[in-house]
């Protein structure tokens, strides 16, 4: 066990993913894009902790993961009724799973619940190349992911520059203290801090909460993973943390609007 490592295989088969796309020259034509900075600047509202008030909320549709398996199976329409759902339920903005092999998404589920609700929208993948960033424009996404253990530190510079000239704003993950400092480092405003470990997908909570504490308050912080009860979102919501990702308590929710307003009741 000391030695699991989810993420390793995973960015290896997106860097095979990755040249078949661009082995595919009209793949490029097909990803033209108008920029549009006004949704990269809507996230950012949308995100921000408003006083008196908890974490904001960035629910996420995932299907599977490779630690817990099987979350909500496949459903026809079930994107667009997810979507709805959770902006019924408060979430200001919605993470999408793109990823199929491991999370069991892709880039037409994100243009789905792009279809169905006007909330921003988190292109959640493991980017490493800037096609992945031109297919989450181009499928209505405000936000994209970018790792810190992902990438080096001008890689993830360079694509978080290439996710602004885009119009994305680019969401910077880290796993502790030294790579907060990294995402510190990028012109990301929206800094996350990851509470299950991608390597090998353990929680630790309070682990993230310090290090969400290190993240300024001229950046936006999310707190990503490990929220099942409203007794989670409330610790979180005593720390620096101006949003919450949210994602498998909601995904196994038979109704995830209730489960929602049950998480942030008071």
């Amino acid at each position: 066990m000391a030695n699991l490592d989810y993420l390793t295989p995973i960015l290896e088969r997106k860097r095979r993913e990755n040249a078949r796309r661009a082995s595919h020259v009209q793949l490029h034509a097909r990803l033209a894009t108008v920029v549009d900075v006004g949704r990269s600047q809507a996230a950012e509202l949308a995100l921000q902790r408003q006083p008196g008030g908890g974490p904001r909320i960035i629910a996420e549709i995932k299907r599977r993961s490779p630690s817990a398996g099987s979350i909500r199976p496949y459903a026809r329409g079930d994107i667009a009724w997810l979507a709805r759902e959770y902006v019924a339920g408060g979430a200001a903005a919605i993470s999408v799973l793109c990823d199929r092999v491991g999370f069991g998404g892709t880039a037409l589920d994100l243009r789905r619940a792009s279809a169905a609700v006007s909330v921003p929208l988190l292109f959640k993948e493991f980017v490493l190349e800037e096609l992945q960033l031109q297919l989450a424009a181009r499928t209505g996404a405000s936000m994209a992911l970018l790792l810190v253990r992902a990438l080096s530190a001008p890689r993830l510079n360079a694509l978080c520059d290439a996710a602004l000239s885009l119009g994305v704003a680019p969401v910077v993950e880290a796993a502790n203290a030294a790579e907060v400092s990294v995402a510190l480092g990028t012109r990301a405003r929206i800094v996350g801090v990851n509470a299950r470990d991608l390597r090998t997908f353990k929680v630790d909570p309070q682990a993230a909460q310090q290090a969400l504490a290190l993240i300024p308050r001229d950046r936006i912080a999310v707190h990503m993973s490990g929220v099942h009860s409203a007794a989670d979102y409330k610790n979180i919501a005593q720390g620096r943390a101006d949003a919450v990702l949210i994602g498998e308590s909601l995904m196994r929710a038979d109704r995830p609007s209730a489960k929602l307003r049950e998480l942030q009741a008071r």
